[in-house]
């Protein structure tokens, strides 16, 4: 009997953290806010066109995250992961200070 108790426990633990593990896996991405802290260090704007041009003088027009080295997506997709923002997403139309064009 001991051991059937024990294999039960054993098993509803395993159950119960895999169901949590699954969980996080298949959450939402969250999306960059602009009131970040490490997005406002960079100056992310979630729309370029609004980017401070006197603040950020290296923007040029025409520049967006989706043309980005950074961006982990096809430029079509409306939002995707940068490593410069770690679990976040940046919007396609968005821009900041660490901007790379792609090749």
């Amino acid at each position: 009997m001991q051991s059937s108790r024990r294999t039960f426990l054993i098993s509803t633990i395993g159950v119960a953290s895999a169901l949590a593990v699954s969980r996080t896996a298949f959450a939402d991405p969250v999306k960059l806010p602009e009131t970040d802290p490490m997005a406002k260090s960079l100056g992310y704007k979630e729309d370029a066109a609004t980017v401070d041009k006197a603040k950020f003088p290296r923007y040029a027009a025409g520049q967006d995250c989706g043309n980005c080295t950074f961006y982990q997506a096809k430029a079509t997709e409306p939002y995707a992961a940068c490593p410069m923002f770690a679990g976040k997403q940046v919007a396609s139309k968005g821009w900041c200070n660490a901007y790379n064009k792609r090749a």
